[in-house]
């Protein structure tokens, strides 16, 4: 069953272009009808999301006025009940047992690294040191893979070397290579990390419901102010320990030297990751984000046998907590990096294979119906998700089976597939009123639509560092018109390595994707 379940992403996607190449050939008019109501619904929905967009940037921008560590000393008592038992295990704390005051909370942060260069990794270290939170409360893991070799080794001895002395606890754990039932990967990665640091740290004895595990990629650079962010809407949240916190990743550590496309691309992921932290009910975690530590002893930790970690934990969490279970947007960013090759045409593949393993996050479907139909199945995973309600159940899979199907699809019928119908809908069909209207709506209509990119241009500028001393002003005027060529980034690094993804899960076997490693560089001249 899990392999039928494998199947339905692609076969949507595919069925859905197959069926509209067939359908312009032989049903023409009902085809040519659809697109028009296909190119208002993309219209309205563009609006709507842009409308999220602005009013999450406006809540981000709000909250990076706000001093939170004077949030923190001015939060007397929370309205949790304090568990003061504390010798229980994990799997049977209560969801609000979380520490009475703020000083109680600590933070282990883990960065896998693979074979980044020194300048990455101390750039992320350097933005943590400056936290306003007390780093004495701060445990930091930098988490290595034993096959990156003596440049890793190097890099990890001069790390422990600058910052030891600079956090509570600072412990570099080496990932062996090869380990049964794992993927080389981040997942496999951060989770033999954070049981070496809960052991090191003795963190599942000590309080675990005080803690909270950020799993930082190695470029994620955080505000000073995000931990006492962090910790304020911990200690503030309805059911503190049934939350993944997930803050606003800004793809921009080094957007200067990012050529326009990739630009686009990273701006275009932190906007929708915008407008999913306006819609709280479908987020879901991504990338950099933080768990507290007994929702991870009790699954187990990330997945160590699968590509898109960052999310799998989510539903890992979900299934075994039977739907009682959430990601808690921060509305706070970190800073990540933008992809950067030495080449143009570097950049431009490492976009879309970037894109493409971002996409694979599909292979989250077929685990999501298994956990769903368990019962049904009488499938043994070790889940507690017999209880999650139909209700959720149904919403959930459609709007994940929707996005994944939108990823793949909606561009590729405004542009390309909507056309159809007047290039090989015959004579009798391009002589009816429908043939002319098409183009003329969908121009219109897509004209409308500039109003998303309108809104995306001027909020990159917004969002854009300190200007280096080469920055001109026509600079600035490329880096607003450079939108106008969103709709090829859209094509070429949106529905096509998401299309690809889904096909190769859908293929299964030998077309399976592994972990890709993001290349990080700095100072690339071009």
């Amino acid at each position: 069953m899990l392999r039928f379940f494998e199947t339905i992403p692609g076969m949507l996607a595919w069925g859905t272009i197959i069926g509209l190449l067939a359908g312009a050939y032989f049903f023409p008019l009902t085809v040519g009808i659809f697109v028009v109501l296909f190119d208002v619904y993309w219209f309205l929905k563009s609006v709507y999301l842009a409308i999220h967009m602005r009013t999450a940037f406006t809540k981000m921008r709000g909250n990076l006025k706000v001093d939170w560590r004077a949030e923190l000393e001015g939060l007397r008592h929370n309205d949790h009940d304090y568990d003061n038992d504390r010798s229980q295990s994990s799997s049977t704390l209560s969801s609000s047992s979380v520490a009475s005051a703020w000083r109680d909370v600590r933070h282990l942060v883990i960065f896998p690294m693979y074979r980044e260069p020194y300048e990455v990794v101390r750039e992320s270290f350097e933005s943590l040191a400056k936290t306003t939170y007390p780093k004495e409360k701060i445990f930091v893991v930098l988490a290595t893979e034993a096959c990156g070799g003596k440049e890793t080794e190097e890099t990890a001895r001069r790390i422990v070397q600058e910052f030891g002395d600079r956090f509570g606890k600072l412990l570099v754990t080496v990932h062996p290579s090869g380990l049964s039932g794992e993927i080389p990967g981040k997942g496999s990665n951060i989770a033999w990390a954070a049981r070496e640091a809960v052991i090191s740290y003795k963190l599942s004895v000590i309080s675990p419901q005080n803690v909270l595990v950020s799993a930082f990629d190695i470029d994620t650079q955080a505000p000073p102010d995000y931990f006492a962010r962090l910790t304020h809407a911990f200690l503030t949240a309805k059911a503190p320990l049934r939350a993944i916190y997930q803050p606003i990743p800004l793809f921009t550590n080094n957007i200067y030297q990012a050529p326009l496309l990739a630009r686009i691309v990273a701006f275009s992921a932190t906007f929708w990751q915008l407008m999913q932290q306006a819609r709280p009910e479908r987020l879901t975690a991504f990338s950099s984000q933080s768990v507290p530590l007994p929702v991870l002893l009790d699954v187990g930790f990330w997945d160590r046998s699968v590509v898109s970690e960052d999310s799998r934990i989510f539903w890992q969490a979900y299934l075994r907590y039977g739907g009682d279970f959430r990601v808690e947007p921060l509305h706070f960013p970190v800073m990540m990096d933008a992809n950067v090759a030495p080449t143009f045409w570097g950049t431009m593949r490492n976009v879309y294979l970037q894109q493409r393993r971002w996409g694979w996050g599909v292979e989250n479907v077929p685990y999501i119906l298994e956990g769903f139909c368990a019962k049904l199945l009488k499938s043994d995973f070790n889940r507690v998700s017999d209880t999650v309600p139909l209700q959720k159940k149904i919403y959930w899979t459609f709007n994940v089976l929707e996005g994944f199907h939108s990823w793949a699809t909606n561009v590729l019928i405004i542009f390309f597939l909507g056309w159809l119908p007047t290039l090989i809908g015959g004579a009798e069909f391009r002589a009816t009123l429908l043939s002319y209207s098409i183009p003329g709506v969908t121009r219109t209509l897509m004209l409308a639509a500039m109003f998303g990119i309108v809104t995306a241009a001027v909020l990159s500028v917004m969002l854009l560092p300190p200007r280096p001393a080469w920055f001109r002003p026509w600079h600035m005027a490329a880096f607003v018109l450079e939108w106008l060529l969103m709709p090829v980034t859209l094509v070429v690094f949106g529905a096509l390595p998401g299309l690809e993804a889904q096909t190769r899960l859908m293929l299964g076997g030998k077309w399976r994707l592994g972990f890709w490693v993001t290349p990080k560089t700095r100072n690339v001249e071009y």
